[in-house]
């Protein structure tokens, strides 16, 4: 059995992300992104690098300077994911407003979507204003129309508006007003909003069959795929049952074990790799995976090792992962990147060609 096999989800069952990001149809990371992470050294990029920029949404008049933007839309299964969109920069309104607007149901931004994924704020909201303090709380007031949804898609409205919030630098607590009004609970089904928002709330909430009541959270980042082929990440939170454990340690754990037998998700690792050892120092997470089968000088896939960047940086806080394999950082992907140096975390996912 090859790594390329081992590593890689059960082409069989899935068939996701089978192919070289060179050759899918999008690129997990957008370029201005990969541009931004700190590179490895010597010949080698870094090994969160897309391969393929997307430019999914520009302004209405297709005017002025473009920028890279990362916002949380709905699959078309049904989970948020984050998808990374070319916008326009406007004058006088700040990067939140501007994601926010991308986020509008039937917006003047709709048709600039990626095919398959739609927003989730209710149709005819508008942003009349967004403040973020010194305490790095965004303050957003909505219009009426922003009450105006189903109770069935009201967490998801909340998962997405903070989430893509908190992904903008500056910003770690979101609280939500409407028509000059402070939400203490959202308008439909009553979502508690007594406390700031924060990424605490998590986002594509699963729990595992028989889990207790006393559970912890932790963020995982699996695989799915769009009817045309192209592959994306999905973050999902995931209630396990508290253990002994770090949470550095149950991150690996369930990111191994793979999504829910019941999720329309892909999985990027195999049950049988192992973690020899996992600890946090300063803003560097540093993760010794283990494989027999692996030998020296193989290519390890990029999408496996980009779901290890992403889950132990949004379960720690760290901005970069140290990742060896078998005790040692000189290896390869299979995009010819090398990942000798701890490697950043992205600021934006999934970029889509236009």
């Amino acid at each position: 059995m090859t790594i390329r096999y081992h590593w890689i989800r059960k082409a069989a069952l899935a068939g996701a992300l089978t192919l070289p990001l060179a050759t899918a149809g999008c690129g997990f990371f957008s370029k201005e992104t990969s541009q931004n992470i700190d590179p490895p050294p010597a010949e080698a990029q870094s090994g969160t690098q897309t391969t393929n920029a997307g430019a999914a949404a520009a302004s209405a008049d297709g005017q002025g300077a473009q920028s890279s933007m990362t916002v949380y839309l709905k699959d078309g299964n049904g989970y948020l994911a984050p998808v990374s969109l070319q916008t326009a920069e406007g004058t006088g309104i700040s990067p939140g407003q501007r994601a926010l607007e991308l986020m509008v149901d039937d917006g003047p931004h709709a048709s600039g979507l990626p095919q398959g994924f739609t927003a989730v704020l209710p149709k005819g909201t508008t942003v009349k204003s967004l403040h973020v303090d010194k305490n790095k709380l965004a303050v957003v007031e909505f219009s009426k129309s922003f009450t105006d949804y189903n109770p069935q898609d009201e967490r998801s409205i909340v998962e997405a508006v903070t989430w893509t919030l908190t992904g903008i630098s500056g910003i770690q607590k979101v609280e939500l007003w409407c028509e000059g009004e402070k939400l203490s609970e959202m308008p439909v089904d009553g979502f508690p909003l007594d406390q700031p928002l924060t990424r605490a709330v998590g986002i594509n909430l699963e729990q595992q069959q028989g889990t207790a009541s006393r559970s912890t959270p932790v963020t995982l980042y699996f695989s799915a795929q769009t009817e045309a082929g192209d592959s994306y990440y999905v973050p999902v939170t995931r209630l396990v049952p508290r253990s002994g454990d770090s949470m550095l340690k149950t991150a690996m754990t369930q990111l191994i074990a793979g999504p829910l037998d019941s999720s329309a998700l892909t999985g990027v690792m195999l049950p049988d790799v192992g973690v020899k050892d996992i600890s946090a120092s300063g803003d560097t997470v540093t993760v010794d995976l283990q494989d027999a089968q692996y030998k020296k000088g193989e290519k390890v896939p990029s999408e496996m090792l980009q779901a290890v960047v992403l889950s132990l940086t949004e379960t720690s806080g760290a901005s970069k992962v140290q990742i060896k394999l078998n005790g040692s950082s000189d290896y390869k992907d299979d995009n010819n990147a090398s990942y000798s140096a701890p490697v950043s975390r992205p600021e934006h996912l999934n970029a889509f060609k236009s």
